[in-house]
């Protein structure tokens, strides 16, 4: 018999391996996009690659700046793993440790956090690249804040939950099908919540070394690397929860399935398309997706009001 601490040790443990193999996809998939040999020196088609990569960078030597705040530099890092973590709790299975009634307004609350972790680390770098990045990152958060919100509580209200397990397990309806355009904004949304191209700004490598990380290396940056992608696997299956409803047979497989599918599409972006700039992202925000998600917000409401 499980307990509620086993359950929860093991949740994690295997969120950190799906992590660990979701980014030898991504390079095996960039790689036959870009017509090159993706991983593929360690045994068994380069498999064992993300765990070379993780004992090659922790057991280096970790060095800082000298002139960085060094409890901050250390703290920031772990702060923004402890919530990617923590935004695992939402995911419905079957031996969930922790019933989350309002799932949904945790999800939306850790989220909104994650942006501190990045303006710690640009701050406490004492780097002006690093201090770049920061700032970056901050405007495109707080852009994006509002309408985030608001495209969740559009599906919600066609839904009425707020639990991520009982959505996953009771709800029929494809909201992205209902209301195309708004499922369409989220997409778009998640790449820049996600800082992930076209939108990786906060980390523009031919613009500003590596953005906010810059002055991290070794097992630092591989902690922030952890981070972001456990961020990007949560947020994909919360969009495959509220937008893609299931098909009434082995709900937590296709959750899984329709997760998977998800990522690959973030994948297939990056490969695609280039990073745009920086004043177009924030014009997109402010001037076009903001207005549109409002005025469809506003059509949502009074249709889930006259079927109530």
């Amino acid at each position: 018999m499980l307990t509620p601490t086993t359950t929860t040790i093991l949740g994690y443990l295997i969120a950190l391996i799906a992590m660990a193999f979701y980014t030898l996809v991504e390079r095996k998939f960039l790689g036959y996009f870009q017509t090159r040999k993706g991983p593929n020196k360690p045994r068994i088609i380069g498999l064992p690659q993300p765990f070379a990569d993780a004992i090659k960078l922790f057991i280096k030597e970790q060095a800082k700046p000298a002139i960085s705040n060094n409890i901050l530099f250390v703290a920031a890092p772990a702060i923004s793993l402890f919530l990617a973590i923590s935004m695992w709790l939402l995911y419905p299975h079957h031996y969930q440790a922790l019933y989350i009634p309002l799932g949904i307004l945790l999800f939306l609350s850790i989220s909104r956090i994650n942006v501190y972790p990045v303006f710690i680390a640009g701050w406490c770098s004492n780097s002006k690249y690093s201090l770049l990045g920061r700032l970056r990152g901050v405007a495109q958060t707080i852009s994006y804040e509002v309408r985030i919100a608001i495209i969740l509580l559009s599906g919600l209200l066609l839904l009425h939950r707020l639990d991520i397990t009982e959505i996953s397990s009771y709800q029929s309806s494809w909201v992205s099908l209902i209301i195309m355009p708004v499922a369409a904004i989220w997409f778009i949304t998640c790449l820049a919540e996600t800082n992930r191209t076209p939108f990786d700004f906060a980390e523009g490598e031919s613009e500003l070394v590596s953005g906010f990380n810059t002055e991290y290396r070794r097992g630092l940056f591989a902690i922030i690397f952890i981070a972001e992608y456990t961020n990007i696997l949560i947020i994909r299956l919360v969009t495959s929860v509220i937008f893609c409803g299931s098909i009434g047979f082995m709900d937590r497989t296709f959750i899984v399935l329709k997760t998977v599918f998800f990522a690959t599409l973030f994948v297939w972006v990056r490969a695609t398309y280039p990073r745009i700039r920086y004043d177009h992202l924030i014009y997109l925000t402010w001037k076009h997706f903001l207005p549109a998600i409002i005025r469809l917000f506003m059509i949502i409401l009074p249709i889930r009001i006259f079927i109530n």
